[in-house]
C-alpha cells in the first residue's frame, strides 16, 4: 500500500481546488459574496494579517502555557467545524430539493440538518479519534469551502498580489525564522486539520506520532519516511487564484462552449501542480521545505502563460481599483 503516500496527497491537493471550483458560483448565488470588495486591497489585508499573526500567537501560547493546548485545540476544532457547517449547507442544497413548505407558512430545509450533523460528527471525530484519515477528511471539507470563499472575495489582481506576498513570507518563515516549522510541530501535536497527513500504510497511527521525532528520523534516513505532511494552506492559497480566475475573468465561451475563464483556471491549477511535483522532489531530501514558493509560483506562471494564449490579450483581465 506504499502508493497511498504518493497518490493520496496530490489527490487532496487537486481535490481541494476542484471542489472550490464547483462551489464558487453556488456560493455566490447563496449570497456569501455579498460584502466582497474584490478590486480593493481591503480584500487581502485582513487575511495577510491573520495569516502572519495567528501562527505567532499559537506558538506563543504553546511555549508560554503548554497546559492550555487542550483548550486551544478545542477552540480551533470548533471554529473549523463551524466553518464547515456554514459552507456545507449551500453545497448540500445543490443536490437536495428546495425546502419543503407547510400550510402554516413554516418550511423544512433538509440541507441545514445534514450540514449540522456532518459538522457535529467532524467535531467529535477530531476530539475523540484524530487519526490521519479523520484529519484529512475534515481538512478536505474545510479546505475546499475556504478556497471557494476566498476566491470569490478576491479579484484577479489582488489574488496575484496575495500569492506573491505569501510566497516570500513562507520562504522567510521556513528557511530563516523557522517559526512555520515550529507551528507545524504544534499543530501536529494537537492533531488539527491544518496539517494534512498521508502515510505509506493505512494502519499508520497518527495519534502516536510526533512530527518533530518523525522529521528527525527522516532527516537521518529519508528511505524510512512513514508519511508525508503538507499544510492545508499549501492547497488553499494557490487555489485562490484558481477560483478568482474562474469567477472574475470574462465568461467568453470558446473550445466547444467551455468558458474561457474555466480553461484559464484549469491552467492555473495545472501550473500549481507542476510546482507540487518540483516541491515533492525537494521534500525527498528529508528537509522541511517552504511549499508556497513552488506552488504559488507554479500557479502564477500558469496564469501568466495561459491568459494571453486563451484571451489573445496581455491585460490579464485585471480591473484596476
Amino acid at each position: 500500500m506504499s502508493y497511498l503516500k504518493q497518490v493520496g496527497l496530490p489527490f487532496i491537493y487537486v481535490g481541494v481546488q476542484a471542489v472550490a471550483l464547483i462551489l464558487a458560483f453556488p456560493f455566490i448565488h447563496a449570497g456569501l459574496q455579498a460584502a466582497a470588495t474584490p478590486n480593493s486591497p481591503s480584500s487581502i489585508i485582513p487575511l495577510l494579517i491573520a495569516i502572519i499573526v495567528a501562527p505567532l500567537l499559537i506558538i506563543l501560547f504553546a511555549k508560554s502555557a503548554p497546559t492550555s493546548l487542550g483548550s486551544i485545540r478545542f477552540l480551533f476544532t470548533g471554529v473549523i467545524c463551524l466553518s464547515i457547517l456554514i459552507t456545507l449547507q449551500p453545497a448540500i442544497a445543490l443536490v437536495l430539493p428546495t425546502p419543503w413548505g407547510f400550510s402554516d407558512g413554516l418550511s423544512f430545509d433538509m440541507s441545514v440538518y445534514i450540514a449540522v450533523l456532518v459538522a457535529s460528527l467532524c467535531f467529535l471525530a477530531l476530539l475523540l479519534e484524530p487519526q490521519w484519515y479523520v484529519v484529512d477528511s475534515v481538512g478536505f471539507l474545510a479546505g475546499g469551502a475556504l478556497t471557494a470563499l476566498l476566491g470569490i472575495f478576491i479579484g484577479v489582481l489582488w489574488a496575484l498580489v496575495f500569492l506573491a506576498i505569501l510566497m516570500v513570507y513562507d520562504a522567510i518563515a521556513v528557511y530563516w525564522t523557522k517559526h512555520m516549522i515550529s507551528l507545524a510541530d504544534v499543530v501536529s501535536d494537537m492533531k488539527l486539520p491544518i496539517l494534512m497527513v498521508m502515510p505509506s500504510e493505512p494502519s499508520f497511527d497518527y495519534t502516536q506520532v510526533s512530527l518533530k521525532d518523525h522529521r528527525d528520523k527522516v532527516k537521518a534516513r529519508p528511505e524510512e519516511r512513514e508519511a508525508l505532511f503538507m499544510g492545508l494552506g499549501d492547497a488553499v492559497i494557490p487555489g485562490v487564484l484558481v477560483v478568482s480566475s474562474y469567477v472574475f475573468l470574462p465568461q467568453t465561451h470558446i473550445f466547444g462552449g467551455i468558458p474561457a475563464s474555466l480553461i484559464t483556471a484549469l491552467c492555473v491549477m495545472a501550473g500549481s501542480l507542476v510546482g507540487y511535483v518540483v516541491l515533492m522532489r525537494a521534500v525527498s531530501s528529508g528537509n522541511p521545505q517552504a511549499g508556497l514558493p513552488f506552488l504559488n509560483g507554479g500557479a502564477i506562471a500558469g496564469f501568466l502563460i495561459s491568459y494571453p494564449l486563451i484571451f489573445h490579450s496581455f491585460t490579464y483581465g485585471i480591473t484596476w481599483p
